[in-house]
């Protein structure tokens, strides 16, 4: 009778566990489809500078690099959409040298290591970069995404973007945590 109460146990931790990491990775998932979505409104609420597209007819670029957190959310919620007439895009690189002539380039948290090499190698360019590796907007980043009271946050570091050409609309900067780099 143990014996069998005991395989039963084991045999519902198994299934809970499970179960568990179900719910983990739905969250994980939502949490996600709101980044994405999240992206998506970055991009409405930022103006760059005149010349940071190849041409009239070239794309706006979302440029993810590392480890792709967003599955294909981040296609689902761009999709038939424009920047100012420009179609939106995603592509994705372990290489920041791929992404160069990205206008949002989302750092994965696989990346988080990397942050200041990575904003050295972007320079100046009018790239807005995002992520949700710890402290990324006081590193230099433009924003970052953390996790406050279960909910999705945003930090904006303005002087960040500004030395990148890019003007964060009030609105914007208005629902941000507001951070500056260390050297501000």
């Amino acid at each position: 009778m143990f014996k069998m109460r005991r395989g039963w146990f084991c045999l519902l931790l198994f299934i809970l566990s499970f179960a568990g990491c179900d719910a983990t990775r739905a969250q994980e998932t939502r949490e996600y489809q709101l980044k994405a979505a999240f992206l998506f409104n970055f991009a409405q609420f930022v103006r760059w500078p005149p010349g940071c597209f190849a041409g009239a007819n070239a794309p706006f670029c979302i440029g993810i690099l590392g480890a792709d957190p967003f599955g294909n959310a981040l296609e689902e919620t761009i999709r038939g959409e424009t920047i100012e007439s420009h179609k939106l895009i995603v592509v994705r690189s372990a290489r920041i040298e791929d992404l160069q002539n990205c206008q949002m380039i989302f750092v994965s948290r696989s990346e988080g290591d990397h942050v200041g090499e990575i904003l050295s190698q972007l320079g100046a360019k009018p790239i807005l970069t995002v992520s949700d590796a710890d402290s990324f907007a006081r590193d230099g980043g433009a924003i970052d995404f953390y996790l406050a009271g279960g909910k999705v946050r945003f930090e904006i570091n303005p002087g960040a973007a500004q030395r990148r050409g890019l003007k964060i609309s009030s609105q914007l900067l208005s629902l941000g945590k507001i951070v500056q780099s260390g050297g501000n």
